[in-house]
């Protein structure tokens, strides 16, 4: 039996001696240095009493330490449980508890709170910093032998990765290395990557789109990062000469957008600028393209699927849209009520199967049996449409649907039209309880810089543009939109702002 991701993603770093990572103060490290503390992480692990499938639950800052660690992990065959670091210590208790870990790394700033968390649960603690230095880290430097990595198959889990839980509890998305390794491979060459890339990387590695997708695949290619410990826009600018390709989230490219020197020179040598987590605005699209002659390349995935979608690298990158399924991924929309596929160019629940598709909920098979179809399609709770020409675009999410008098309402489709309007920079549309509706529609607008918000002329823009009962009963400006880490708007922090509007 063989490791699959250590072979693709570990065993190479050995034979590197040129630069894998380059952290914010500039200094190189090799891919035989990465491969050298991931294996000594790993024999970590080990003497720590660590066997394959058990849970490694990490709370700790961005660092190649921390890299390294999901590395060991990896060769381990232990299974990745990585952590926001923004988490309470009773937040992270409870993926604690769920998982079942048996070893917790936290940083040292939180080790009183954190050690209690480990103590409750029955499992383990260490500690590793943004530096990477840590009781862990001396455990590794310790650490004597060479280490041997666990035997594992395709459909061994890998990882654990829990969803954002905003109604109810969190779920443990089930990972295995098909999952992760499938995905890396298609990604690695529907995005083109090479040994030549150097990724600006400044996402989270707590989440799919900074770990899986950009990690894996600058692994799988061959290539290198430039690793930042987060996105000021600053360091971004100062890094864009030194790389080839950037992932980021929409908040990335606005910020960029309104630094001045961001121009054509600035990133001629770029070949590729990526957009995911969240909805990029059709006007990002537009401003960022004139300003830099790059047209961003937006795609779709989630915690359960890894990259689902993605606009073609050779083709139109059509704005307001994810692209086309990617190589060996099915996507069908269906009616969320009956299950059936829906006509071309209707909107309705989307579903997907492939390769890519997650093992199912962590310890909870009545949940997985609701999303995971016994025929391999998982439905996404997102809700999109396919076009003429095949391209996917995400309507928005089923739990965000308002039912408004007995109508079906998809707050996509109005936040399209008011983002469209003079002076708004973006817009966030949600259902409010209503003694006569049911739901209301309740509009917020952030005003674009130096701009004003004319709340009647946008009630007058909608007419005649959506029917009476898409319109907002309410429109209300605020200063900016509530996000989370990845940028997506919290829509039920603006829910419940408003709810008590109407009585």
């Amino acid at each position: 039996m063989t490791n699959p991701l250590y072979e693709h993603l570990v065993a190479p770093l050995a034979g590197r001696a040129g630069t894998v990572l380059i952290d914010a103060a500039g200094r190189e490290l090799s891919g035989r240095a990465v491969f050298d503390t991931a294996s000594s992480f790993a024999a970590a692990l080990g003497a720590l009493g660590l066997k394959p499938g058990d849970r490694l639950a990490v709370q700790v800052e961005k660092s190649p330490q921390a890299l390294a660690l999901y590395l060991a992990a990896l060769a381990s065959g232990v299974v990745f449980l990585p952590l926001n670091t923004a988490y309470t210590a009773e937040e992270v208790a409870y993926f604690v508890s769920d998982a079942q870990a048996a070893l917790l790394v936290g940083d040292p700033g939180k080790a009183g709170p954190l050690s209690g968390v480990a103590q409750q649960s029955g499992a383990r603690f260490e500690t590793l910093d943004a530096a990477g230095m840590g009781s862990l880290a001396e455990r590794a430097r310790a650490a004597a032998g060479p280490f041997v990595p666990a035997p594992r198959s395709g459909d061994d889990l890998a990882a654990i990765l829990y969803t954002s839980g905003t109604t109810g509890r969190s779920k443990g998305a089930m990972l295995s290395q098909d999952n992760l390794l499938s995905n890396a491979r298609v990604l690695t060459e529907a995005w083109r990557f090479t040994a030549a890339d150097v990724l600006l990387h400044a996402l989270p590695i707590f989440h799919t789109h900074g770990l899986f997708v950009a990690c894996n695949v600058v692994f799988l290619s061959g290539g290198s990062m430039i690793f930042l410990p987060g996105f000021k826009t600053a360091e971004v600018v100062k890094w864009l000469p030194r790389a080839t390709s950037m992932m980021g989230v929409p908040t990335f490219y606005t910020r960029l957008l309104g630094a001045p020197e961001l121009t054509r020179e600035l990133v001629g040598h770029m070949r590729l600028f990526t957009s995911g987590s969240a909805p990029l605005l059709a006007e990002t699209h537009r401003s960022f393209e004139e300003r830099t002659g790059h047209r961003i390349l937006e795609r779709y995935g989630m915690t359960e699927t890894n990259m689902n979608t993605s606009n073609p690298y050779d083709g139109e990158r059509r704005a307001g849209t994810v692209g086309f399924p990617l190589p060996g991924v099915e996507l069908r929309i269906t009616d969320p009520e009956t299950g059936r596929t829906v006509p071309r160019g209707e909107p309705g629940m989307i579903e997907v199967r492939g390769p890519n598709v997650f093992q199912g909920y962590w310890r909870m098979p009545e949940k997985t049996r609701e999303e995971l179809r016994a025929d391999g399609f998982f439905i996404t709770g997102d809700i999109g449409v396919i076009d003429a020409d095949g391209y996917v675009s995400i309507v928005g999410r089923q739990k965000d649907l308002i039912i408004s008098g007995g109508y079906n309402v998809y707050p996509k489709e109005i936040e399209l039209v008011l983002d469209e309007q003079p002076g708004v920079l973006e817009s966030a549309v949600v259902g409010v309880p209503h003694p006569d509706f049911g739901e209301a529609v309740v509009a917020v607008v952030v005003p674009a810089p130096g701009a004003s918000v004319d709340t009647a002329a946008l009630m007058h823009a909608m007419e005649g543009r959506l029917a009476k009962f898409k319109q907002p009963k309410h429109i209300a400006e605020i200063a900016e939109l509530p996000r989370n880490a990845m940028g997506k708007v919290q829509k039920a922090l603006v829910r419940k702002r408003f709810e008590s509007l109407f009585g």
